[in-house]
């Protein structure tokens, strides 16, 4: 009788430590998705959101209410999966700032033609004014910082 009681206390005390980890990695989910996270976008998300090429061919006007970083992918790419989680730190920094936006190639094959997109990861910088920069390749998370702050955010 004794071990069942020593038991099932034991057995109380683990599942409540258990029950308040659990309730602790709740609230860091609920945390974590309050932050801005990277936006996958389409060719029709991408004329309504950044530019629409089909009725503008030939002048950039930019459509949306703050700077973005737009990451033209493929999801086996290897060099795209090591900066997927740069974007993603950078989507949570900046927060409201910039829009950070992920086209897959694969998906968005007209979209990415239509930018000439050859080489991937290539990132498109497009500032509030101007034209946009395009960047290819991978790049380390204190070059795309320095690229936000200078051409996107001018500071």
């Amino acid at each position: 009788m004794r071990k069942i009681v020593l038991t099932l206390m034991a057995f109380t005390i683990v599942a409540s430590a258990c029950n308040g980890k659990q309730k602790e990695n709740q609230k860091e989910t609920i945390n974590t998705d309050n932050k801005m996270k990277t936006i996958p976008l389409t060719k029709e998300g991408f004329l309504t959101k950044v530019a629409n090429y089909e009725t503008n061919p030939t002048e950039w006007k930019y459509l949306g209410d703050k700077p973005a970083v737009i990451d033209f992918y493929a999801s086996w790419c290897g060099p795209c999966k090591m900066i997927a989680p740069l974007l993603e730190e950078l989507a949570a920094e900046y927060g409201e700032e910039i829009y950070i936006y992920k086209i897959n190639t694969e998906e968005e094959q007209e979209l990415a033609a239509a930018f000439g997109i050859r080489s991937i990861p290539t990132l498109l910088f497009v500032p509030m004014e101007g034209q946009p920069q395009m960047a290819q390749g991978a790049m380390p998370k204190a070059s795309l910082k320095e690229a936000i702050d200078n051409v996107l955010l001018k500071k």
